[in-house]
């Protein structure tokens, strides 16, 4: 058995219900075009990954999708706020006898195959690895045991989350990986050319 798994969190995209601070400023349709982008970004990175991987979906699980259900364990997000759901997630799988479990977001276009290799290469030698990203939060989280407190007293989507999960961690040996753009705001989009370039060509 594989003893590494990737979560990944998705939403399920659909229109007004993906990107809404991104919405406010190009509107649902665009939006909606935008997250799909990242998802296919998202999955051809994933898809490289030896290690067992697992999508949670936030409304219902989708079959026939982008993610190809030979390749990914399929879950429905549980949880009153996204700690609690993620905390869920991080349970079963050590629950599943994972030994490595590394959850990642799907709103990055700068994120490569090499961030979650050396995310797993961390964990050899450290608790837990984090991922941090522009707007204060993180991308990725990994560890090789629960670590409770991690997911509780946060105010999720504000720049304080890295902040106050490190401070969590200040007895723990932690590996901080590169820090990324995650796209959720306007601003976020102006400092992906690319990704403008291929929201035009839609």
């Amino acid at each position: 058995m594989n003893k590494n798994i990737i979560i990944v969190f998705v939403r399920n995209p659909e229109l007004g219900k993906v990107k809404t601070r991104l919405s406010k400023t190009i509107g649902n349709e665009d939006a909606l075009k935008i997250y799909k982008i990242l998802l296919k970004h998202t999955e051809s990175v994933l898809g490289t990954a030896t290690s067992d991987k697992v999508v949670y979906y936030s409304e219902e699980i989708q079959k026939n999708d982008l993610w190809n259900a030979s390749i990914y364990q399929k879950k429905l997000q549980k949880g009153t706020d996204l700690g609690a759901r993620m905390q869920m997630a991080f349970e079963t799988a050590f629950k599943d006898s994972y030994e490595k479990v590394v959850i990642v977001g799907s709103d990055l276009f700068d994120l490569k195959s090499i961030h979650l290799e050396k995310a797993f290469e961390a964990l050899e030698n450290h608790e837990v690895v984090l991922g941090p990203s522009l707007d204060g939060g993180y991308y990725l989280l990994g560890m090789t045991k629960l670590h409770p407190s991690l997911f509780k007293n946060k105010q999720w989507g504000t720049d304080s989350v890295l902040e106050s999960t490190l401070k969590d961690l200040k007895e723990l040996n932690v590996k901080l990986l590169e820090a990324l753009n995650d796209i959720d705001t306007f601003e976020d989009l102006q400092n992906q050319p690319e990704l403008l370039k291929k929201i035009k060509k839609l």
